[in-house]
C-alpha cells in the first residue's frame, strides 16, 4: 500500500511543465518515491493558474487529478474559523491561503509529509520529505 503525503503547487507546476528549472528533478523523485498525493482545490487551483500558459499542460493536469493521480482533501467552510487561526497565527510568514488548507488538511488526515518546492517552516506540522533532494533556498 501506498502511503500518503500532501502535495503543494510548486512540484505540480513543475510536473506538467517541461520548461520549469525543477521539472526534471521532480519528476525523478516522483518515480524513486511513489505514494499516493492528496491536496486541496485551493492547491489544485494554483496549479492551473499557473499552467495557463499552455490549455495542453491543463488538460494534462486535469486528466492526471481525474484519474486519482491525487486526492482532494476536503476543505470547506467549517474550516474556515482554523483558516482565520492560522492566518493571524502566521501573519509574519508566507502563508496563504492554499497553504493554510495544506495545514488544515495534515491536521484532518493526520497526513504530516508534503512535497514542496519551497522548505516549510518548522513551526507547521508538516514535514518535507523532498527538501534533501531538490535545490532550493531556503528562508528557515
Amino acid at each position: 500500500m501506498l502511503n500518503s503525503i500532501l502535495i503543494d503547487a510548486g512540484p505540480l507546476i513543475a510536473l506538467f511543465s517541461a520548461k520549469d528549472k525543477h521539472h526534471r528533478n521532480v519528476k525523478t523523485f516522483l518515480k524513486e518515491h511513489p505514494c499516493r498525493f492528496v491536496s486541496t482545490l485551493a492547491v489544485l487551483t494554483e496549479v492551473s493558474h499557473m499552467l495557463d500558459f499552455s490549455s495542453a499542460a491543463q488538460h494534462d493536469f486535469y486528466e492526471w487529478v481525474m484519474c486519482k493521480g491525487i486526492i482532494i482533501s476536503d476543505i470547506n467552510q467549517n474550516d474556515m474559523p482554523r483558516l482565520l487561526e492560522l492566518s493571524d497565527k502566521y501573519a509574519d510568514l508566507p502563508m496563504d491561503f492554499a497553504d493554510a488548507t495544506l495545514v488544515i488538511s495534515a491536521e484532518k488526515t493526520g497526513i504530516h509529509e508534503i512535497i514542496s518546492l519551497r522548505d516549510v517552516n518548522p513551526n507547521l506540522p508538516l514535514r518535507n520529505i523532498c527538501s534533501n533532494h531538490l535545490n532550493f533556498a531556503s528562508p528557515y
